[in-house]
């Protein structure tokens, strides 16, 4: 194959969105890091990020269905194990950083957190499960939608329950990854509609719960007291001001003072630490108020867009899962990230994709794009085949 008919195939749209949150990544990490809180220059590791996430897209985009289809239960199972030494490894690797155990810590490398790996590796194994099932009982029944829901709801519970107790924000992704993909998954929902509403009761109950009785939570399912901090610190964060609250009401000052332009790029007055990571919208708000935190949004927006619009137009079942959960994934972590900088979510320590400084979500992210890349990249050879999983 030549380079031009590579070149045809490669998703310009794809490229030019992420060119975009690339530009407003550096932008507002170099304003972010003004404070004087660190002395690393963030924005070139956040350019050192992007060029290995765009190396992992070059070397994924060439693996096509199959080979995804193929590899997900051996990429499932070393996410497992690397989330199983994570635990049992000792604190020179893996120390505990702010009560949690989340990542290692290599020499000459940085911070490695393999959960943002196992993210995608369910993807691509919920969806191996979905495209397995569907061919081996093409007749829908309840009980085959009932064992599709069980099988689903078991690959991500091991998982789930290796990272719930030190990373609850990377649960709830897995969390909304699992529902993304029930969503198009062709169950009726005349199970879906009891077990959401049971859901929904549940949720309630547990709120209920750490409202007014704490110590059974923390008793019974192990949730860690910075945990509580954090709703009650989003409920009424100006009286935890000095405490659990600085955060949250630093960062409605940022936002709030932003108005509708914004004061212009560099001319912060807000002091936030760490707002080169989770709170980086913030930063945002503040430099370019209402009006550029809107785009910033948009172009998410138009990412989801653009990734829904090639779930339902390829011929491939396996593409159109992955891209459910990618979907999944990438508007949970910007719904959520964007929802906690303004008050409207619990803090959770989830970073905005593609444009929070760090480099396991960068790579995780990358990752998740490289599937979608993949999907322009090789369909065109199976265009007129319609078996193809």
């Amino acid at each position: 194959m030549n380079s031009q008919q590579q070149s045809s195939r490669i998703d310009y749209g794809l490229i030019l969105i992420l060119l975009m949150l690339f530009v407003v990544s550096c932008a507002a990490i170099y304003s972010a890091q003004t404070t004087g809180q660190y002395e690393t220059n963030f924005v070139v590791r956040q350019v050192v990020w992007y060029a290995v996430g765009i190396g992992i897209i070059a070397v994924l985009i060439r693996f096509d269905s199959d080979q995804f289809h193929g590899m997900a239960w051996y990429l499932y199972g070393l996410g497992i194990l690397l989330l199983i030494f994570l635990i049992v490894a000792p604190s020179s690797i893996a120390p505990t950083i702010n009560g949690a155990k989340n990542w290692f810590v290599l020499p000459g490398i940085g911070s490695i957190q393999p959960s943002e790996f196992m993210k995608v590796f369910l993807i691509l194994t919920l969806s191996r499960v979905m495209v397995n099932h569907h061919t081996k009982s093409p007749i829908k029944t309840l009980q085959s939608d009932w064992m599709l829901l069980l099988k689903l709801g078991a690959i991500t519970a091991l998982p789930l329950a290796l990272v719930v107790r030190q990373d609850l924000g990377t649960s709830l992704v897995m969390i909304s990854i699992l529902l993304g993909i029930i969503f198009v998954s062709g169950i009726t929902w005349k199970i879906l509609l009891p077990l959401f509403g049971s859901a929904g009761a549940l949720i309630s109950l547990v709120f209920y719960m750490v409202l007014w009785q704490p110590e059974v939570l923390e008793k019974y399912l192990g949730v860690r007291q910075y945990q509580f901090d954090r709703i009650y610190s989003w409920l009424d964060p100006y009286n935890y001001e000095s405490s659990i609250g600085f955060h949250l009401t630093r960062s409605l000052l940022a936002i709030g003072s932003g108005q509708t332009m914004g004061k212009g790029f560099g001319y912060r007055e807000v002091y936030l630490p760490e707002s080169h990571t989770d709170f980086i919208f913030s930063i945002i708000g503040e430099e370019y108020g209402f009006i550029g935190a809107s785009i910033v949004v948009s172009l998410f927006f138009v990412l989801i867009y653009h990734i829904t619009k090639l779930a339902l137009t390829t011929k491939i079942p396996y593409y159109s899962y992955m891209c459910a959960g990618v979907i999944a994934m990438i508007t949970f972590h910007a719904f959520q990230n964007i929802g906690m900088t303004i008050g409207l979510l619990p803090i959770t320590g989830i970073p905005l994709p593609f444009i929070s400084y760090g480099g396991s979500s960068m790579m995780g992210n990358m990752m998740a794009l490289a599937l979608i890349f993949s999907i322009t990249y090789n369909e065109r050879h199976y265009m007129f085949s319609s078996d193809r999983s």
